[in-house]
């Protein structure tokens, strides 16, 4: 059978909704004694900016050095309920936001200031979670930055409470939104689900000469969803399993939008620059604006796209960034909302005066951007993503390539090289995949038979390669792969040597165990 791009992109559209529409209803039902958040009232306070963190020593020709402390607090979610007890970064949830320049390098000392036992449920049948280990580990990975690997968040380079890690990060890559989270093996699942994540804005010259909306007119927005018991406090669902309380996925019913439920946001009639990360464990988030806005999608994971795209709507996997500029000018007066899917999540009031407005136009060029050619890579990679279930206490597993966490590294790649990384999913769920280090363009999707191949290895296509929709020609750090289909990636290995590691960021599926490491080597010369 063969497939036109139009047809295989409503069949991918059609497998991740039904995906989407199992995983929001999977898992354990809700408890009787979780809160509604429907029926708190709505949009009594505004949204939130998280707050900017301010550095000890400002650059001056050296690295500008900051320093956060990992500690619990109390945080007001709604101010119909009492305090939430949050994990967080500098007291706030999410944690404060960081801004840097390009070429201009940061250090950030991270101090474990976290209490001794943690309050989720571990999981201690998980790799690199036994109960051999402390209790509260922590480690904070820079999700999108070119860093050298000491400074990467190595899921096993964790610290406990009473010590801190300075990592440095060279900037030294495009303008871009970042966000940096917890990432230690075995408990970054439950440490991001306590509140422990923030965004980081990276700027360059190219953008700033563009004329975006900045200041006030630029909303930073990160968004999660969480469990919460009748006190307001975060509650984690469990399996019900003996020993093993990991469950495949997690989707809470309170929809958080920089911390808080239900906002409001009061813009003027003009353009604004929305900033947007999915910091979710598990959900997949798919925004629009009732009544309809078409908005203009200018930048994805790593940054610019060539041109804007417009966009009715916006689908985000969870680690997935988006840059899109909002237009309210034609809508003074008017109230909207921003929904998920169908759910409104936020109101959004349209002043009825305007302020000065950008210099940015719809029609401008954003950042030159040229497409590597497949014929560049020097090596493609083959990589099954696969789940088994029937395990006996583990009832599913989930693995990359077939090999787990401690397993030897199989993926070595050169050092300035290209290649090519082929994602084959042989599951029903759509894995979001994430690289550190680098950035990478997606090259195709292919349907191909997964039960054919899971049956006797025999690889049989169902239609051509498609190409990457228009909102995805930009450099991305995550890919979507849609199950039944064989998703093509092409990466440069710039930057640095060493151990890095590649995983799915369904937090659930990363703890079990779909996480391998991968290491960036150094060719060798030819004398040696």
């Amino acid at each position: 059978m063969s497939l036109t791009r139009r047809q295989f992109l409503a069949q991918a559209a059609a497998s991740a909704a039904a995906w989407r529409a199992f995983a929001q209803s999977a898992g354990p039902a809700p408890r009787p004694d979780t809160l509604d958040p429907n029926r708190l009232r709505h949009y009594l306070e505004p949204l939130p900016r998280p707050p900017l963190a301010q550095p000890l020593h400002p650059g001056l020709g050296a690295a500008s050095h900051y320093r956060l402390r990992m500690h619990a607090a109390d945080c007001s979610l709604h101010p119909d309920l009492p305090p939430t007890r949050c994990w967080t970064y500098g007291g706030s949830f999410p944690g404060p936001f960081l801004e840097a320049r390009r070429g201009e390098a940061v250090t950030v000392e991270w101090i474990n200031a976290l209490p001794a036992q943690h309050f989720l449920p571990v999981d201690h049948t998980l790799e690199g979670a036994s109960r051999s280990l402390p209790p509260v580990r922590a480690v904070v990975h820079l999700h999108g930055g070119r860093v050298p690997s000491a400074s990467d968040g190595y899921p096993e380079h964790w610290s406990v409470p009473g010590q801190s890690q300075t990592f440095h990060y060279p900037n030294l890559q495009d303008a871009a939104l970042l966000f940096y989270h917890d990432h230690a093996m075995g408990l970054n699942r439950l440490n991001i689900y306590a509140g422990l994540f923030g965004l980081y804005i990276l700027r360059d010259p190219v953008e700033d000469a563009l004329g975006l909306p900045g200041g006030d007119y630029e909303i930073p927005l990160a968004l999660c969803d969480r469990w919460l018991d009748p006190r307001a406090q975060l509650y984690y669902p469990t399996s019900g399993i003996p020993g093993h309380p990991w469950v495949p996925e997690v989707f809470g019913n309170a929809i958080l939008l920089n911390g808080k439920l239900w906002p409001r946001l009061e813009v003027e009639p003009r353009p604004y620059r929305f900033r947007i990360a999915n910091a979710a464990n598990s959900r997949f988030f798919r925004l629009a604006l009732a009544p309809a806005i078409d908005w203009q999608l200018i930048g994805t994971d790593q940054g610019l796209l060539p041109a804007p795209v417009a966009l009715g709507s916006l689908l985000l996997a969870p680690a997935e960034r988006a840059d899109l500029i909002v237009d309210f000018s034609a809508h003074a007066g008017q109230t909207l909302h921003l929904r998920n899917d169908e759910q409104p999540v936020m109101q959004v009031q349209v002043l009825g005066r305007a302020g000065a407005h950008t210099g940015w136009r719809a029609s401008a060029p954003l950042r030159p951007l040229a497409r590597i050619p497949a014929a560049a890579a020097v090596r493609s990679r083959w990589l099954g993503l696969q789940e088994y279930d029937d395990l006996g206490a583990n009832p599913m597993l989930m693995l990359l390539d077939g090999k787990r966490w401690s397993d030897p590294v199989s993926e070595t790649p050169t050092l300035d090289s290209t290649e090519i990384w082929a994602f084959a999913n042989l599951t029903d769920d759509t894995h979001p995949i994430h690289l550190h280090l680098v950035r990478f363009q997606v090259l195709d999707r292919r349907p191909f038979d997964a039960a054919q191949y899971r049956r006797d290895r025999r690889l049989r296509y169902l239609g051509p390669a498609q190409p990457p929709g228009p909102d995805e020609m930009g450099w991305k750090d995550t890919v979507r792969c849609y199950p039944g289909a064989v998703t093509r990636i092409i990466v440069r290995f710039q930057g640095y040597a060493g151990r890095y590691l590649w995983h799915c960021h369904l937090l659930e599926h990363e703890a079990n165990a779909m996480m391998r490491p991968y290491e960036v080597v150094i060719n060798p010369s030819p004398s040696a």
